[in-house]
């Protein structure tokens, strides 16, 4: 008679295990504290593991969970707003060396951006959202931060600049800076240049 082995972890704890790591990642970006991060992911975690009904197979799994995180990390930033490190200011102080190539003075493109063909077929490749989020990851930690915070997390700039400390002006630069290093390395990563004729 062959012993069966029993699992104490079923399939769906296997999956959120699986999961953590790329959790903590994004939490210790948005949190810039490693115990608040890993306490965002617990909650994540335990929220998840608590209502295993309420995931339902309506969407991925791993998206199911980057929605708990956000709240987790939303209410991590509120909790924790007066002890959030400030923001570096010594790698974005200085001028933007992509600015003085980009545009010409009255604000048009030096360069018309490549075609980046159908964006909602584009959106759809995983491959794609592997490129983007690398090059989220490569942008300078303040701007990478910033950027996530608005465009992942949707918190309006009223309230990344009251959570922050920083003026509508400086966030606004700051995310100008992040798009267009986005839009660089999506070119140089994703898009096809046009071709000279």
């Amino acid at each position: 008679m062959c012993a069966i082995e029993w699992d104490p972890m079923s399939s769906f704890e296997q999956q959120i295990v699986a999961l953590q790591d790329y959790l903590l990642k994004f939490a210790r970006l948005q949190l810039r504290n490693d115990a608040w991060a890993e306490d965002a992911v617990s909650e994540t975690v335990v929220a998840a593991l608590a209502k295993p009904q309420s995931f339902g197979n309506r969407s991925q799994l791993k998206t199911w969970l980057v929605g708990i995180l956000k709240h987790k990390v939303v209410d991590a930033l509120r909790h924790h707003h007066r002890e959030v490190s400030g923001l570096e200011t010594s790698e974005d102080a200085q001028a933007d060396p992509l600015e003085s190539i980009a545009f010409h003075t009255d604000g048009h493109f030096v360069e018309a951006p490549a075609d980046w063909g159908n964006p909602e077929q584009q959106a759809s490749s995983q491959q794609f959202f592997a490129i983007l989020e690398a090059c989220v990851n490569k942008l300078p930690a303040t701007q990478g931060r910033l950027f996530l915070m608005r465009e992942w997390l949707e918190l309006s700039s009223e309230e990344i600049c009251k959570e922050l400390l920083l003026t509508p002006t400086n966030l606004y630069v700051q995310l100008h800076r992040a798009r267009l290093r986005l839009r660089e390395c999506l070119e140089l990563h994703w898009y096809m240049k046009p071709e000279a004729t």
